[in-house]
């Protein structure tokens, strides 16, 4: 899956090139937060942490080799259910909605990509997608990190899938800081020297991510999450 450098990245890059307004975000630094929300409960990046959550639930997606959320399944189950008179979320909830979106994006095309070449998939396999991964985040430029703020934390605790504890809330905002550092210190400004993915692949990938999150959120926006309806990679509600 993407690390939390790239979920940043997209978001940051929402900020930067749309009106905020125009994609139905109202508050943009819980919208932040809840794009690394999925993961919070998985057990792996925020330690130590009040529970875990299966993978399965977190994501919609069995754990197998390269799994891809269901992202519909979460809007349908959660984010129409928690909706308000107007058809509005939380931007927590709209921010959790792109996390499992790029999930499935980005390990759709990972899968994609070794199917196409003939690369068994396996552990080691995934261990040298991840290590690309963690390349190609490096190479993204954050100039932003989520807040600790009433509004977030009120809104992780009314997450409608299960309540994020405040204590595990703030922890996972002192790990996204402390991305946002790290990626300044180890930045990779040229092309690195990937070991299975190649650079194609992942401005492929992140143009097409940032373009169906956009889609999305521009439908939600004028529609509301009752009316608004399942986008793909081709553009097609």
């Amino acid at each position: 899956m993407p690390s939390w450098n790239i979920h940043i990245a997209h978001v940051q890059r929402l900020l930067h090139e749309q009106d905020a307004r125009a994609l139905g975000i109202r508050d943009a630094n819980a919208f932040l937060f809840g794009n690394l929300v999925p993961d919070i409960y998985v057990g792996y990046l925020v330690q130590p942490i009040s529970r875990k959550v299966p993978y399965r639930v977190t994501h919609f997606a069995d754990p197998a080799f390269v799994p891809q959320p269901a992202y519909w399944d979460f809007w349908t189950r959660y984010a129409r259910a928690s909706a308000d008179e107007r058809g509005r979320v939380s931007d927590v909830v709209l921010g959790a909605w792109m996390h499992l979106l790029a999930d499935n994006v980005y390990n759709a095309a990972n899968n994609r990509y070794i199917a196409e070449r003939g690369i068994e998939p396996g552990e080691e396999t995934r261990k040298r997608k991840q290590a690309d991964f963690d390349l190609f985040g490096r190479t993204l430029e954050l100039d932003i990190a989520p807040q600790v703020s009433r509004s977030v934390l009120q809104q992780a605790a009314a997450f409608p899938q299960y309540p994020i504890a405040e204590a595990d809330a703030i922890r996972a905002i002192a790990v996204a800081d402390d991305v946002v550092e790290q990626n300044s210190e180890h930045h990779i400004a040229d092309t690195p020297r990937y070991c299975m993915l190649d650079a194609s692949f992942f401005s492929q990938t992140y143009e097409n991510v940032y373009h169906l999150m956009v889609r999305n959120l521009r439908a939600y926006a004028e529609r509301g999450a009752l009316e608004c309806g399942e986008i793909g990679s081709d553009g097609n509600a």
